[in-house]
């Protein structure tokens, strides 16, 4: 009784059009289930009658492995949620949804499950609003996968939990939940009647109303005037704490790095402070930061390192987790923007103040933190760079492999490293280079007014856009229609510089046509900057004249304000043509490019054979942290085993089509220098032309194709006594052409690939497809089928050299990273790598020097533990086909990466009960950084 003046007169404002949502939430902690009893009303703003609307359970996300969300979790590998147990993952059971005490039809959509469409008894005019009532269920999830949900010690960490309203502005904005945190909801009135156990203490950024107890359990009242989605945490050990400033009340748990409360203080104040000064005064009483919100969304870089080793110091730290999170957590709760299709808005704003704010209160902050004062590290260009320029540079690192995606794009279409990095730092630079370009405090002012007016309101892209176009006082179309909705890079470079009397006559080249955006020129004497123009409407070519100044250098985008895809061709000297070429600079180790310099890295090189040992050098290259079109890499080592020096080299020129489907054109030369067998060393050389296919308008579809042209010619020394060289030619040149497919996926792994090989004395066409398939129920197939015969073979009298190999490739084209490549016995002859025929278990007919076909087979047994066979068909010259087969069980670590296999049964027999059996178990080891960076890499791009 005491709460229904306070239901009544919440209900009375909705009659006005203000959108509600009351809820009475009954936690029971024992079955992690929260019983909910919901009213919604929901005012129709729109000049249309509706007669069904919708509504968006997230909580449902989580009920079945074919939810969008999972499907989500298994195209970024993630694993824990298929894996889980059928208790952990949550659902929401609806029992009743009533409108004016009748009941509705609804159901969900059969492709988006937390998706509900309910068909109104009375349909919804314009300027009215509906009322439903909800009864549901929802079974909570283990955060394991979203970090929200229930934790290993009981606490509830709740966003998203209860059923909300879908925005309708002309269409309905409805979609499911994806782990994005993108939920589009309508502002509204929330009230919140939650009972749970009195061990637990609330935390919640609404407001407490009134607070009741008994015996075993607590009711809170929680209201909010318009809120948009209300997080909750339930915990047994309450571990925010509430820091009052002047402007609002800051409740958070982020990690405090130790700090003395003092500090913490006044950290909370200066960010308060900073947030109030440039956005607007916030308008609720409370800003909830917590540490999943960081974890999130962190500050990506050398502060996510171990507090051992972290360079920056402790409150540096801790004020800006502190900062990110409540930028991020102060926009959202501000602007209501439809955070799939408009999120740059706010990951723009969160971004640009960032930088401000270090600007501001830390200018002389550099991206290594204290390590850039280290003896060593100090002398990288790296080391030099502020901590600001990590923004642009993580930004370029995906628009320099040719897989960044507009800003504009929707969210749940972007790779993740987009998502997570790239794009919120392409948005942030984009409005830094806006106000270099604008007058000083245009777009700070805009900013302020576009907050005031569209505070708790819906808005868009375009409102800003409007604004910023009546302030601007120039031309700022471009921002709009190439920087946000394009992929476009910016690229200029300055042709010619003509000194005259007293003046400088300067042609600028846009390198990219159609990307209209301005250009900043500055003049330099002596180090220091003595002007600084902006060039504007460069369609190809303009040449401008400004006064000489005793310039020495005129220098494009100096400042590096503006996000330019090569900075490499930005200047000249007006003394002269000498003066324009960039000095050759000797480095250790590789470092971020430094655009005034032609850079050579160097570093130790350490390789391994078993013939050559311990292979000491130095590696000679010109790669930097971000790519580049052109490569080489130079590698001598001196081989301590074999007395011998050896080594690699490689050079190629990679040219990366934009908005194309063919994305991807290398040409290359390899070449390399080793030992094969004991004393026996081989040189190859190979020229090759590559050529890779993406759908550039879906970088998240990952299928890829492939085709590859080269030459590899090999010349090994011969081996007078036979043994390791019993072929005809010991030298060899072949031509080879592949063609290939794949579609990797936690749950659908498909891949093909065909391949000719064409050489003096053979011809060979192989094919080799790949399929895996995780099941609802955890287990995992896997199969794998090869076939190839040969055009013509004129060597198989003579050696199986060049033969189809059923269980272990002699490798003559050197393409395998073989530890061991000639031996036939001990550890290294067992090292397994799945090609050509595939099989396990050594056999009597290892080659096939006509014929091959093959399949091999394997499934789960338990988790990591599996059950593999092999079958197939080996012919030969002179011999009938013969049928193969071997089976066993494999221990799977990571798929393709650490792998050990158990022969059982074959043609040999019972392997398991033969003598010498520990040399039959044979193993797959990646230990190539390239290779094992596969498995991080696979997730973000």
């Amino acid at each position: 009784m005491l709460l229904l003046p306070f239901f009544i007169g919440l209900s009375s404002t909705a009659l006005w059009g203000q959108n509600s949502i009351e809820i009475a939430a009954d936690f029971n902690v024992e079955k992690k289930h929260i019983k909910i009893a919901q009213t919604i009303t929901y005012h129709n703003t729109s000049n249309r009658v509706l007669d069904t609307i919708y509504l968006t359970d997230w909580s449902h996300s989580y009920s079945s492995k074919t939810t969008p969300l999972a499907n989500r979790f298994a195209e970024e590998y993630k694993t824990e949620f298929h894996f889980a147990k059928n208790e952990d993952r949550g659902y929401s059971v609806i029992t009743a949804i009533k409108q004016q005490g009748t009941e509705v039809a609804y159901n969900r959509m059969k492709d988006h499950p937390d998706i509900i469409k309910v068909a109104l008894n009375t349909p919804l005019r314009p300027n009215k609003s509906y009322t439903l009532s909800l009864q549901y269920i929802v079974q909570v999830p283990n955060d394991k996968f979203t970090r929200y949900g229930v934790t290993t010690n009981g606490d509830y960490n709740l966003r998203y939990w209860y059923i909300t309203p879908a925005v309708f502005n002309g269409a309905w904005q409805h979609y499911s939940n994806k782990d994005l945190d993108d939920l589009f909801a309508p502002e509204a009135n929330i009230s919140i009647k939650a009972t749970y156990p009195k061990a637990y203490t609330l935390t919640s950024e609404l407001n407490v109303v009134e607070t009741l107890e008994n015996d075993h359990l607590k009711t809170v009242v929680l209201s909010g005037e318009n809120r948009i989605n209300s997080k909750l945490f339930l915990q047994k050990k309450n571990n925010f704490n509430t820091v009052e400033t002047d402007y609002l009340t800051v409740v958070s748990n982020i990690n405090d790095e130790d700090l003395e409360m003092i500090d913490k203080v006044m950290v909370v104040n200066n960010v308060s402070q900073f947030l109030h000064e440039h956005l607007m005064p916030y308008p609720h009483e409370k800003l909830l930061l917590t540490e999943i919100d960081y974890k999130k969304n962190p500050i990506y870089g050398l502060n996510l390192l171990p507090s051992f080793i972290r360079p920056f110091p402790d409150r540096f730290q801790y004020e800006l987790k502190i900062l990110k999170t409540a930028l991020n957590n102060y926009l959202e709760n501000i602007l209501i923007t439809n955070p799939r299709k408009d999120q740059w808005i706010i990951d723009g704003l969160q971004t640009y103040f960032l930088m401000a704010y270090v600007e501001e209160h830390y200018p002389d902050m550099k991206i290594f933190g204290t390590l850039s004062k280290v003896w060593g590290i100090r002398s990288f260009h790296a080391a030099q760079l502020d901590f600001n320029d990590q923004y642009n540079f993580l930004y370029m690192h995906m628009a320099r492999r040719n897989l960044d995606q507009p800003l504009l794009m929707q969210k749940d279409s972007l790779l993740k490293f987009n998502k997570n990095i790239a794009n919120k730092y392409k948005a942030g630079v984009g409005l830094h280079y806006l106000n270099e370009y604008l007058d000083p405090n245009i777009l700070e002012g805009t900013i302020k007014d576009y907050l005031n007016q569209y505070a708790l309101k819906q808005t868009s892209t375009q409102d800003f856009k409007k604004l910023l176009e009546q302030n601007a006082g120039k031309d700022v179309s471009w921002f709009f229609t190439d920087y946000l909705k394009t992929k476009e890079k910016i690229d200029f470079k300055i042709t010619r510089a003509k000194s005259n009397k007293d003046s400088i006559s300067i042609t600028i080249k846009n390198k990219r046509e159609n990307m209209g955006v301005p250009i900043s020129l500055f003049g330099i004497s002596n180090d220091s900057v003595v002007s600084k123009y902006w060039i504007e409407n460069i369609d190809q070519e303009k040449t401008v004249t400004i006064p000489k100044n005793n310039i020495d250098k005129l220098v494009l985008n100096y400042d590096n304000a503006i996000p330019e895809y090569n900075l490499r061709d930005n200047w000249k000297s007006t003394k002269g043509f000498l003066f324009n070429n960039r000095p050759l600079q000797f480095r250790l180790f590789m470092d971020i490019e430094d655009p005034y310099y032609n850079q050579v890295f160097f570093m130790p090189q350490f390789d391994y054979n078993l013939y050559d040992g311990v292979s000491p050098g130095i590696k000679l290259y010109n790669k930097t942290a971000l790519n580049k079109p052109f490569h080489y890499d130079l590698r001598p080592t001196y081989g301590l085993k074999s007395k011998h020096l050896r080594g690699k080299a490689k050079f190629s020129y990679t040219h990366n089509r934009e908005n194309n489907n063919l994305y991807f054109i290398r040409y290359g030369i390899t070449g390399e220098y080793s030992n094969y067998a004991p004393e026996l060393s081989y040189t190859s050389f190979t020229p090759y032309l590559q050529f890779r296919f993406r759908d550039y308008t879906n970088l998240r579809d990952n299928k890829k194709k492939y085709l590859s042209l080269r030459y590899v010619s090999i010349d090994r020394e011969e081996d007078p006594t036979g043994e390791f060289n019993l072929e005809e030619e010991p030298s060899y040149g072949v031509f080879n052409i592949n063609y290939g497919q794949s579609d990797p996926n936690l749950k659908n792994y498909n891949a093909w690939n065909t391949d000719i090989q064409l050489a003096r004395k053979f011809g060979k066409l192989s094919f080799n497809y790949e399929y895996r398939k995780l099941t609802e129920g955890n287990r995992q197939f896997k199969l794998r089928w090869f076939s190839g015969f040969f055009f013509y073979n004129k060597t198989y009298k003579t050696s199986d050299f060049f033969s189809f190999a059923l269980d272990r490739p002699t490798d003559y084209l050197f393409d395998y990273n073989y530890y061991g490549r000639s031996e036939e016995t001990g550890l290294f002859s067992q090292q397994l790598i799945i090609s050509e025929g595939g099989f396990k278990s050594k056999l009597n007919t290892p080659f096939a020097n006509q014929w091959i076909s093959t399949l091999n087979g394997s499934t789960t047994i338990w988790r990591y533990i599996h059950a593999y066979g092999d079958a197939g068909f080996v012919k030969n010259h002179y011999d009938s086909a013969k049928f193969v087969y071997d089976s066993g069980v494999r221990f799977s670590l990571v798929d393709d990466y650490f792998e050990l296999y158990f022969p059982i049964y074959s043609n040999l027999g019972w392997e398991i009960a033969q003598p010498n059996y520990d040399q039959k178990i044979r193993f797959i080891i990646a230990l190539d950084i390239q290779t094992l960076f596969g498995l991080f890499s696979r997730r973000w791009y």
